[in-house]
């Protein structure tokens, strides 16, 4: 494969954080992801990499929960609020962020910054959940759960900060893909909005090419047009280190077409890949899958 040139830069944005989720170890996947060799499979598709490290969170077991409707709300927004500035900083610079994740939380920042730099904007969310709880429907109160409701600006006022507008996302610019597990309260709150979802089921009827043009197709416009990839969208067979596992989903083809796509657009501008966790992996080897899927977003093709 020969490497593109004339590329934008990238620059990758770690973020240790776990606080929104509901077990410990997503804290560590920034680390393993570069691990993994990401930084040098960006580089051989002829791009320029600069590493500004990882925004740190609080420790959970040395840090108040605060309201457990929102637990660790203010220490995750304080975090997101880091990512927040090191995204506009990559947007200012003219370079590609791709964030490393971390729980999902971490994309309150994402598209936070996003939004700032850009003004309201599309987002490909790619999760087998629809992360729409909001504080008051939520079960658990794990915030990991709530990014995508937050960014709409349906999570209430708890979510706002000087670092972000809300909504950071368009309302009819979004796009479920790889859903397979969703609470009541996200269900209904669907069918109030002109969200385009593809559930795994829709995946296997449509294919996963019509399903990411259609997306993408829904999603593009002004400002920018973002893509959130979580690891726990692949089948546990597959990608077994994420914390919240769910049966049946993207094949290792259909992951990474999905990506191909995403590059052969030339809509996207922005990445991040989240809920990698080294504790549940196996010699990381979801970690190692998360650098295949972001260099075929970023272009690698096999001719």
């Amino acid at each position: 494969m020969q490497p593109q040139t004339e590329q934008p830069g990238v620059a990758l944005i770690g973020a240790s954080l776990d606080l929104g989720a509901g077990r410990r170890g997503v804290d560590m996947g920034p680390s393993a992801i570069r691990y993994a060799g990401l930084a040098s499979r960006i580089e051989q598709l002829g791009r320029s990499v600069k590493d500004w490290g990882n925004v740190e969170g609080a420790v959970p077991e040395a840090t108040a929960i605060g309201s457990e409707r929102v637990r660790f709300l203010n220490e995750i927004k304080a975090a997101c609020e880091r990512v927040a500035e090191l995204v506009v900083r990559s947007c200012e610079e003219g370079l590609v962020p791709v964030v490393l994740g971390g729980d999902h939380s971490v994309a309150l920042g994402t598209l936070g910054g996003l939004a700032r730099a850009y003004g309201l904007g599309g987002v490909v969310w790619i999760d087998a959940h629809g992360d729409l709880n909001r504080p008051d429907s939520s079960p658990s109160g794990n915030v990991h759960g709530m990014p995508l409701a937050a960014v709409l600006g349906l999570a209430g006022s708890e979510f706002e900060s000087p670092a972000w507008p809300l909504p950071a996302v368009a309302p009819d610019r979004v796009a479920l893909v790889g859903v397979r597990e969703l609470d009541a309260a996200e269900a209904e709150l669907l069918e109030g909005l002109d969200v385009h979802v593809y559930t795994m089921s829709d995946v296997d009827r449509l294919g996963v090419e019509r399903v990411i043009r259609e997306s993408l197709t829904h999603i593009a416009g002004p400002g920018f047009v973002h893509v959130s990839l979580d690891m726990d969208a692949l089948d546990p067979e597959i990608a077994p280190g994420v914390g919240t596992p769910v049966r049946g989903g993207l094949s290792y083809r259909e992951a990474h077409l999905a990506m191909e796509l995403v590059a052969e657009s030339g809509l996207v501008a922005s990445l991040e890949v989240v809920e990698v966790n080294p504790i549940l992996d196996r010699e990381n080897e979801t970690a190692k899958l998360a650098v295949e899927l972001v260099a075929s977003a970023l272009g690698a093709r096999i001719l």
